[in-house]
Order: C-alpha cells, then sequence, then structure tokens
C-alpha cells in the first residue's frame, strides 16, 4: 500500500492500469479529450503488481483497474469516474491539471 500511496501523492493525476484493459484504455482517452496527461501506471508491467492489485482493492476499488487518483485521493474506479463526469463533477476536479 506504501508504494500506492506514494504515487498517488506524486502525481496530479494518476491511473493506476493493466496494458491489456480496455476500460482502463476508456478513461486514459476521456482524460486526454479533457486536455489532462494523467500518469499511468501499468500494473501488470510492474514486478510488485499483484501487491498494488491487493492494496488498491483494501483501499475500495471495486475492481484492481482502472484505479484513479486525482490530487493524491482515491476517485475509484471507471464507474466513479463516468458518474463524475455526467454529472459535471469531474472537470472542476481536473482544471488544476488541465494545459
Amino acid at each position: 500500500m506504501e508504494k500506492v500511496v506514494k504515487l498517488a501523492s506524486e502525481n496530479g493525476i494518476l491511473i493506476f492500469s493493466k496494458s491489456t484493459c480496455c476500460l482502463c484504455y476508456a478513461v486514459q482517452i476521456l482524460f486526454q479529450e479533457l486536455r489532462v496527461h494523467p500518469r499511468v501506471h501499468e500494473i501488470d508491467r510492474d514486478p510488485e503488481g499483484k501487491e498494488i492489485e491487493k492494496a488498491l482493492m483494501s483501499m475500495g476499488c471495486s475492481g484492481p483497474v482502472p484505479a484513479v487518483f486525482i490530487g493524491g485521493k482515491l476517485v475509484g474506479s471507471t464507474n466513479e469516474v463516468m458518474s463524475l463526469h455526467l454529472s459535471g463533477s469531474l472537470i472542476p476536479l481536473l482544471k488544476p491539471y488541465q494545459g
């Protein structure tokens, strides 16, 4: 869990992802369209990936990936991100990171 917290606190927007996950890709594309550039950490390419996956689940992620952090705080997975976007609440969270 320490690695998850460290990465989340060091990056404004962080997506824990798997290279073969289509939902992870969809969230990444959404963020690109909203003009933010998240740090993407592919847990299937990290030797500590299984531990990261367990830590994300213990933090409350509905599925291990995608797990989205904004400003060091866990936002959630695809459902939470899309719900925030549809309600108009996502863009204000992303505003400090738009470039």
